[in-house]
């Protein structure tokens, strides 16, 4: 008998279409990274929070390895579509946000598919971004309170879409997308 192979046709398809359609928010986050850099800067945890998506939606409809990794690239190359000149940033934050999911994933052994395994991972990723963002960009030259908000929300920021990833992926789940 035939084994079924780890990546199936199904999957790698599954994981396209959601990364097409995450990928058309990630271009659209891409374009208003620059006007929230010049205006209001707190407000980028929000925006880099969106690209958490492609990984969280695919690993709440397939439940697989590699599902979010898989997603977040093909999503970053979609992004990269919208703004070529980002395409590094894009590929970069996918690989990091992908395998920071696929991490805490693993550590649960692909078993533990709660939302507080999700949220962990969002949790884990906004505290690296926060940290991240806030010495690459000089933000500490901020008033304290902009520093502050802005670390609030580089870390509320990806849970918030995380939340909306798991809404969308129960959505898809339910209308059968999952199935076998």
């Amino acid at each position: 008998m035939a084994r079924t192979p780890v990546l199936s046709t199904r999957l790698l398809l599954v994981c396209a279409a959601i990364g097409v359609a995450t990928g058309i928010i990630g271009g659209i986050a891409g374009w208003v990274t620059i006007p929230v850099l010049a205006g209001p800067v707190f407000l980028y945890g929000l925006v880099l929070g969106s690209h958490v998506l492609p990984g969280i939606i695919a690993q709440e409809v397939l439940r697989r390895p590699l599902v979010a990794l898989i997603t977040h690239v093909i999503a970053a190359l979609v992004a990269s579509a919208f703004n070529p000149a980002w395409s590094l940033r894009f590929i970069g934050t996918a690989l990091l946000f992908g395998a920071i999911q696929e991490g805490v994933a693993a550590l649960t052994r692909y078993r533990a598919w709660g939302a507080w395994r999700f949220f962990i991972s969002a949790a884990v990723i906004g505290v690296i971004v926060a940290v991240v963002v806030f010495f690459a960009a000089h933000l500490g030259t901020l008033p304290p309170w902009a520093q502050v908000l802005y670390l609030a929300i580089s870390v509320v920021g990806p849970v918030a879409w995380t939340a909306i990833g798991l809404a969308v992926g129960a959505s898809l789940s339910r209308a059968g997308v999952a199935r076998r």
